[in-house]
């Protein structure tokens, strides 16, 4: 190692073995003035001293000297010598903090009881490796590639068979496009009926909010559907939407199905205006003592538009989500879909993990696991709170609490002091909605571990009035 220079007492740091010596005396005399080792006004040795303290030659000291004069780091006058420049001093790149006010922070919740997860604990991260595994090793070259944007087609063609299977859906894998989770693909077709002059799209008077957001972003009014104390019921002809997204298979969050009557009714009036019904399906596998309520979609293929995801039976970062298409939007979805069709490796993991049966046996497995929950969840309440009512139980990850009138947001944060995050019913009302207001809790029994059910059920009930 070379010996470090110095001059006039400041340490250049500047090694022989470096990059080079024009550069590398060239580098330390712009960090000894930016760091402001070298203070503006100072006077430097003349190249002649200067390359006779470094041991160097004269020319090297004076193109070093022409580099910095010409970023502006130094200054150069005839009869005044070679200065470092006057420059505003530059704010300091870490100023001290100030103290900021102590302020109790809210402990973290001890429970999630929000609706909308599964047991993230349980994915089954084995047959998943296997799984992914398989997949790449069988994966030709050109799936690497850029591809289809509706999606990988061993994943299509899984799903076709799978949903019209599980879910009584009419799929073509040609009418199957792959999107992002559910998000992905409302958004998708918010664009793709934005494009078609569509500037109102119905929803029902509960759900979720951030679906309205979505679509208020996308630039549509959101009106609520009406409602009544058997559920969504039909348009009517003050309705100016020719678009509506409802969840037909188990409401959320109120957890009824729709009537046969009023599905039958939903897909007439589609006919009948040209409109198109967009089928939120999201949990429609997990259904623990009622018949599986099928897809609407299997009514008219050609004016239904099925969205499925893998966030309730699997998990939502795998961010797999699929739109089953009338043919007269495949072409539009497609255009729109480019840039955002998910990774193709975890496609055909998927594909292979339905395709092997293992998403059978684990979403088997899911329903009994949330089953004894659900149980649990109805006994403990049975037990400790008689006066709640428990509704909405007989499929998916969540149950509504029933409470006295005025009592909801007394008992939120009740639950809130005893450790708990959990929604009250008045999260998911439409503003807009032409309903009373219910008082009521939404439990999500999925996302807690199972070694930490009987903890939540007990802070649960003892946040009851």
């Amino acid at each position: 190692m070379g010996k470090p220079w110095a001059t006039f007492g400041v340490d250049l740091h500047l090694d022989r073995s470096g990059p080079g010596l024009r550069r590398g005396l060239t580098d330390a005399l712009r960090e000894a003035v930016r760091g402001g080792r070298l203070t503006p006004g100072t006077r430097l040795p003349s190249s002649r001293s200067l390359a006779a303290d470094l041991g160097v030659a004269r020319n090297t000291v004076a193109e070093v000297y022409a580099d910095l004069v010409a970023e502006g780091w130094l200054t150069a006058r005839q009869g005044s010598g070679t200065r470092v420049a006057e420059r505003t001093p530059a704010a300091p790149r870490h100023r001290p903090a100030r103290p900021a006010p102590h302020r109790r922070e809210p402990a973290p919740p001890a429970y999630d009881l929000v609706p909308g997860t599964p047991e993230l604990a349980s994915f089954p991260r084995t047959q998943w490796l296997r799984a992914a595994r398989r997949a790449l090793t069988a994966a030709p070259d050109r799936a690497l590639g850029y591809g289809d944007p509706r999606g990988r087609v061993e994943l299509r063609t899984a799903l076709a068979g799978y949903l019209s299977r599980a879910r009584g859906v009419r799929a073509d894998p040609d009418r199957i496009v792959v999107c992002s989770g559910f998000l992905g693909g409302l958004g998708v077709l918010a664009d793709v009926l934005h494009r078609r002059g569509a500037r109102s799209l119905a929803v029902e008077s509960y759900g979720l909010p951030h679906h309205r957001r979505l679509l208020g972003r996308a630039g549509f009014a959101v009106p609520p559907l009406p409602f009544d104390d058997r559920g969504t019921r039909l348009p009517d002809e003050r309705l100016t939407a020719r678009a509506v997204l409802l969840t037909p298979s188990h409401q959320f969050p109120l957890g009824m199905p729709l009537l046969p009557e009023r599905r039958t009714a939903l897909t007439d009036w589609a006919r009948a205006t040209g409109g198109l019904v967009l089928e939120d399906d999201y949990d429609g596998e997990l259904r623990y003592d009622r018949q599986p309520v099928g897809a609407l979609q299997g009514l008219d293929p050609d004016r239904v538009v099925y969205l499925g995801t893998a966030s309730k039976s699997l998990a939502p970062a795998l961010r797999l989500g699929w739109l089953v298409l009338p043919a007269s939007l495949v072409e539009e979805t497609m255009d729109a879909m480019a840039g955002r069709t998910p990774g193709a490796l975890d496609q055909l993991t998927l594909a292979e993990f339905i395709g092997s049966g293992d998403y059978d046996r684990h979403v088997r497995a899911a329903r009994l696991r949330y089953r004894r929950r659900r149980d649990a969840l109805v006994a403990a309440l049975a037990e400790r709170a008689p006066e709640v009512r428990v509704t909405g139980i007989a499929a998916g990850l969540h149950a509504v609490l029933r409470l006295p009138p005025g009592t909801e947001q007394q008992v939120v944060r009740a639950a809130a002091w005893h450790g708990l995050a959990v929604h009250g019913m008045s999260t998911f009302r439409h503003p807009e909605a032409a309903v009373p207001p219910l008082d009521a809790l939404v439990v999500g029994y999925g996302t807690p571990p199972d070694h930490a059910w009987a903890g939540a059920l007990d802070a649960l009930c003892r946040a009851l009035p």
